[in-house]
């Protein structure tokens, strides 16, 4: 069922360029960018074989497979209850592995001890959808937060270097609100927020990104806009995107893959391009006896 990433030539989109639409042309076409091709047959950063998390004796996730692979965004998809969630804890060690193997960039997460889960944490960028930012700090502090791991004794009391702070910079502007930098994070709107939480993310220098319903509380507009975003994210620095989402539309215009869950079992796993609202909504139909908390 798990297929590397499938790259077709197609026409742009009406919200994008010739350009954009060149980045997932086939390897020898005279539109593909090399660097694009280059990193898409590349080895998958995360890697995850017949996956099982339970809680209390109780199965969330059941013989779950999944590749990421660089500059690629991945959809994930699945029903309230269907361990979307539980998926995305579980490739940081925060979700109770009781079988199968999972590795992240280099790391094998089911054998990590507490040091080692810190060192993989500092590898993947996380975006949620409450933000999770600091109301009263200023967005550029908020930004450096995401320096912290690494940033050395000096810094877990508060001082930030040079180098750092202009990197902060270079990352607000690039995703566009660099003219908000010394406003506190809770007087921005919820889009610019989610914006300031990439950037942090960003800060960290991730080789993977983790996004849990991150356009869930934002409206149709911004959520295309912040898609966007990580989808470009994703194409130009080459790090994976797993973006779990409820809006079947979203998914397919954003991504290039698409994964399903239903109670815990992987039921889809295909290029964006292959599938449709139709052939995903397997993964939406209720039975007798369904319990959709």
């Amino acid at each position: 069922m798990i297929t590397p990433p499938v790259v077709e030539r197609r026409a742009p989109r009406g919200d994008e360029t010739p350009a954009d639409a060149a980045a997932s042309a086939p390897a020898g076409s005279d539109t593909a960018r090399t660097s694009t091709t280059e990193l898409r047959q590349a080895l998958p950063l995360v890697t995850v074989r017949d996956l099982e998390v339970a809680y209390d004796g109780r199965t969330v996730l059941d013989g779950v497979d999944l590749d990421l692979f660089p500059g690629e965004m991945v959809a994930l998809l699945g029903a309230s209850g269907s361990g979307k969630s539980t998926l995305m804890r579980s490739l940081t060690g925060f979700a109770p592995i009781a079988g199968g193997e999972a590795r992240v960039a280099g790391h094998d997460v089911v054998n990590l001890r507490r040091g080692e889960l810190r060192e993989l944490r500092s590898h993947v960028g996380q975006v949620f959808q409450q933000f999770n930012l600091i109301p009263r700090l200023s967005v550029l502090t908020n930004v450096l937060t995401g320096a912290l791991h690494g940033a050395g004794p000096l810094n877990l009391v508060g001082g930030f270097t040079s180098a750092h702070r202009r990197r902060a910079l270079e990352l607000l502007e690039r995703v566009g609100i660099a003219h908000k930098a010394n406003a506190p994070a809770r007087s921005l709107s919820g889009g610019q927020q989610q914006r300031v939480a990439i950037a942090r993310a960003l800060m960290q220098r991730p080789r993977v990104i983790l996004a849990d319903e991150p356009v869930a509380s934002l409206d149709p507009r911004l959520a295309d806009s912040v898609l966007g975003l990580l989808r470009e994210i994703a194409t130009q620095d080459g790090i994976p995107v797993l973006v779990s989402l409820h809006v079947l539309p979203l998914a397919l215009a954003h991504s290039d893959r698409i994964v399903g869950l239903r109670h815990g079992k992987l039921l889809v796993s295909d290029a964006t391009s292959r599938l449709s609202a139709e052939s995903l909504a397997v993964l939406y139909q209720q039975e007798d006896g369904d319990d959709h908390h």
